[in-house]
């Protein structure tokens, strides 16, 4: 997802990733990111970025599986888009959903958390976030 994220956020001055220093984006200064690594654990980046309002877009096939994340996505009522189709290995294949998606990724921004959305390439679903 990283080489996403370095393909998007070339494009547009709202995206950033971990280890982003920032930069210059159509004329916007886009900030460098407070995460400055991808080793940083859940725990501890979940909250930072929505205390900044952020929606975060990672690439998880098995998202449902990971409880400690669905956790930490929930009780900081963060907002999430998982990319989760198991084609979406390469970045060409996760721009494919990405683009796909990307009317639904917008309208999620509108939205309060928590949430998880899950995104294939011709899906946009949320999944439970448990108790």
């Amino acid at each position: 997802m990283l080489g996403l994220a370095h393909q998007i956020a070339g494009l547009r001055p709202d995206a950033t990733y971990p280890g982003d220093r920032g930069g210059v984006v159509l004329k916007q200064q886009r900030q460098p990111c407070p995460i400055t690594s991808t080793a940083v654990k859940d725990p501890v980046w979940i909250p930072q970025v929505t205390a900044l309002g952020w929606l975060i877009i990672t690439r998880d096939a098995k998202i449902q599986e990971h409880t400690a994340e669905i956790a930490a996505v929930r009780d900081n009522g963060a907002r999430m888009v998982a990319v989760g189709s198991r084609d979406a290995r390469g970045t060409f294949d996760q721009l494919e959903v990405f683009m796909c998606q990307w009317r639904a990724i917008q309208a999620s921004l509108d939205e309060s958390g928590p949430f998880i959305y899950v995104a294939t390439r011709t899906t946009f679903r949320p999944i439970d976030l448990g108790p």
